[in-house]
């Protein structure tokens, strides 16, 4: 985001008229004692659209355009520079959970790995056979890299995770099959009595 220059002066706009320029959907209201728009973007239901003005001094920093491709250029960079082959890059965010206080660590983009590892039909410890488990590896990922680069002054804008097991590394970048598997329509999530009984607004 910053390479980009995806920051903005805090004194040139309304922060909740920007958190509404980056939203593609919003709930109707502010939420909670610290007054959040609870949005939707990128797939993902996120505070503020992602707008964030800690450790910016008198900006808000914004995701960056194009996330998945940039992280696909990031990778790229990486294996031609290094002449590395197993690598994978991750932009990460800090979200919440619900009924949790504090926050971890998401992916908003992800390159060179499988995101996912489906455990659907295999058999847990007991030969009871699977039928809903996901591993969600890039969230995973996601939030013991934002545990080691810090949520405050650490100054420790990137993290190296390294010896992983269960990470099937791809040379290339994910395709939009892939990327589509990481979403869940509203209607077919485990909160979607909650999710389909709004009216979200929506931006274009």
């Amino acid at each position: 985001a910053l390479c980009q220059g995806r920051v903005v002066n805090t004194s040139q706009i309304d922060e909740n008229e920007l958190i509404g320029q980056e939203a593609e959907q919003r709930f109707p209201a502010q939420i909670g004692r610290h007054r959040v728009w609870l949005t939707i973007k990128g797939q993902r239901l996120i505070p503020n659209a992602g707008v964030d003005e800690s450790n910016a001094a008198g900006y808000f920093v914004l995701w960056p355009i194009q996330p998945q491709q940039v992280a696909n250029q990031m990778r790229r960079h990486l294996q031609q520079r290094h002449g590395l082959t197993h690598v994978g890059v991750i932009i990460t965010d800090s979200n919440v959970t619900p009924l949790r206080m504090g926050v971890t660590g998401v992916a908003i983009a992800h390159s060179g790995f499988l995101a996912l590892r489906d455990y659907r039909g295999a058999n847990d410890l007991f030969g009871r056979p699977l039928r809903m488990t996901t591993a969600n590896l890039g969230d995973a990922l996601a939030a013991a890299a934002v545990l080691a680069m810090g949520e405050g002054s650490e100054q420790t804008p990137l993290a190296l995770v390294t010896e992983l097991a269960h990470i099937e590394f791809q040379d290339r970048n994910p395709n939009a099959e892939e990327l589509k598997a990481l979403a869940i329509a509203p209607e077919d999530d485990l909160f979607a009595p909650l999710l389909t009984a709004v009216e979200w607004i929506s931006h274009t």
